[in-house]
């Protein structure tokens, strides 16, 4: 009788988690190299088939690069494949849009994507890059499709939806962080994701996982209500 009133246990239907921060040791995420495996271990566990880890680039803090992500990849990759963990993994980044990014943009460097094209981008917390419009715009003329990461979690954006629309109309795409949705961050927070999910405006969903505490929510996140809901999106996970 008491089983009557269990909760309900969602199937993970994604295979790609997009946005971690798995590569120990070089930015504010996974710190030792057992830390990282065990989670991706996990991961596994739950039905993934792949993992895109986005280490930050943030010059004043985590200046990486493709040769310094490169390298931890490979080292973590030798590490999965030692302890016959059947997952892929690939990494790219998730740029900070500042001063140091536009000068990114305008060198002659390669930016680091997933996919085909696509490049994870995020803005500071509390006020939209003034330069913003004009950073898509270049990206786009190089060929980048840019990826906002987490934008449930903008100050700004949750002051205004009405800016939401905005930044959809330049052709940015959304990725929705799924512990938003169980109140990691803050009420005002999973009110967005709420909302944007609800209005078909999110295109990829990730973890955003930068320790195992954060994997524990993730996990709880998966059997929420809205990560359900999530089944009506047209999501680029699964064609990675």
């Amino acid at each position: 009788m008491l089983g009557i009133f269990k909760k309900k246990q969602i199937e993970n239907f994604l295979k790609t988690d997009v946005h971690s921060h798995l590569l120990p040791g070089i930015d504010d995420g996974v710190q030792t190299m057992e830390e990282s495996v065990k989670i991706i271990q996990r991961l596994s566990e739950l039905g993934f088939e792949k993992i895109i880890t986005t280490p930050h680039i943030i010059e004043d803090f985590y200046p990486n690069n493709p040769e310094i992500i490169s390298s931890k990849l490979n080292h973590l990759k030798s590490e999965i494949s030692e302890k016959g963990i059947n997952i892929e993994i690939e990494a790219a980044a998730e740029y900070l849009i500042d001063e140091h990014f536009v000068d990114l943009l305008n060198s002659e460097e390669k930016l680091l994507t997933f996919g085909d094209s696509f490049i994870l981008l995020e803005t500071p917390f509390l006020n939209k890059p003034l330069f913003l419009e004009d950073v898509i715009f270049k990206l786009k003329a190089k060929g980048y499709q840019p990826v906002l990461a987490h934008p449930e979690r903008y100050l700004y954006l949750q002051e205004d939806y009405s800016r939401i629309q905005e930044i959809l109309n330049t052709n940015v795409l959304l990725q929705l962080n799924l512990t938003s949705l169980v109140g990691h961050y803050s009420k005002g927070t999973q009110k967005l994701a709420e909302y944007l999910i609800d209005n078909n405006h999110i295109h990829f969903l990730g973890s955003d996982i930068h320790n195992i505490k954060h994997f524990e929510m993730y996990q709880k996140a998966l059997s929420s209500k809205y990560f359900d809901k999530c089944r009506q999106l047209f999501l680029y996970n699964n064609t990675l």
